[in-house]
């Protein structure tokens, strides 16, 4: 009897606990990568103005000091931090180029590709190889780290090249939907540390891609009649820079100042030389 009155005095009192008790909302913990870019991302995310003056230029050596541009675009690895604080100095957005679709055999990092990533000849440019972009457990540390280096070197934006194997003889398979899972992982964990992003070229994923990205940077629009492609980022006020290197200035000027285009005429090796439209 005196166990029984025990056994009912516990219940009793657990029933007035959880009554009196507050309710607790099981709130799920968001580990996505979403959430993680919103924890890591403080500062807002710098987008280079339409209309600016700009340079690109990964050969020669680069004038940080008196050359009259609002916007650098500079190679990520042969670029020195000091270089890109000096631009700072004087208000130029810097933005931080590599190549996120192709191994090239003169880059620091290159013993960090395993061979079952590398592809066929990068046709007309030796040393350099596609990439499986497929291989995501293989290239996303590699890429990370590039990111990285982008963001402890001060770069503004990346600007990361060759991000449309899936159009050209690769020596994979790769379809529409492994490059657009590419280009997007490459946005937000750009994005998640602070970077902007262009989307290099691939105008046939324009339509999919143009939420991910802040500006597009297009090769020879005018001479390979594409320039239509890139006029939903105009329209969604993100500038388009292109680059010509065989039409003269004459020849495109006049029709990509009317579209709002932003081009310019470089040699191919992309040295001093510039021809703006601006």
């Amino acid at each position: 009897m005196k166990k029984m009155l025990e056994i009912l005095l516990v219940v009793i009192f657990t029933i007035s606990a959880c009554a009196s008790a507050p309710e607790i909302a099981e709130t799920p913990i968001d580990i996505s990568a979403t959430a993680t870019q919103s924890i890591v991302t403080a500062a807002p995310i710098k987008i280079p103005p339409p209309n600016a003056t700009w340079q690109i230029q990964y050969a020669g050596d680069i004038d940080n000091v008196s050359a009259d541009f609002d916007i650098y675009n500079l190679d990520l690895f042969e670029t020195s931090p000091a270089v890109i604080a000096g631009l700072h100095t004087r208000g130029i957005f810097v933005m931080c180029y590599f190549s996120a679709g192709s191994f090239e055999d003169w880059r620091p990092d290159t013993s960090n590709f395993p061979a079952e990533v590398l592809g066929k000849d990068y046709e007309g440019w030796q040393g350099e190889k596609w990439l499986d972009i497929r291989r995501m457990d293989l290239l996303a540390p590699i890429m990370s780290a590039r990111l990285d280096l982008a963001a402890q070197k001060g770069c503004d934006g990346v600007d990361p090249d060759n991000v449309h194997g899936f159009v050209n003889d690769t020596g994979f398979p790769l379809a529409y939907e492994d490059q657009l899972k590419y280009n997007i992982w490459l946005s937000e964990s750009a994005h998640a540390r602070g970077l902007s992003i262009g989307l290099k070229n691939d105008g046939e994923q324009i339509p999919d891609l143009l939420p991910y990205f802040d500006w597009q940077l297009n090769e020879e629009c005018f001479q390979y009649d594409e320039c239509e492609a890139l006029l939903p980022f105009i329209r969604a006020g993100k500038p388009v820079f292109n680059i010509e290197y065989t039409l003269a200035p004459k020849d495109f000027c006049p029709k990509s100042n009317e579209m709002g285009i932003n081009s310019i005429r470089k040699n191919l090796i992309l040295d001093t030389y510039i021809e703006s439209c601006k």
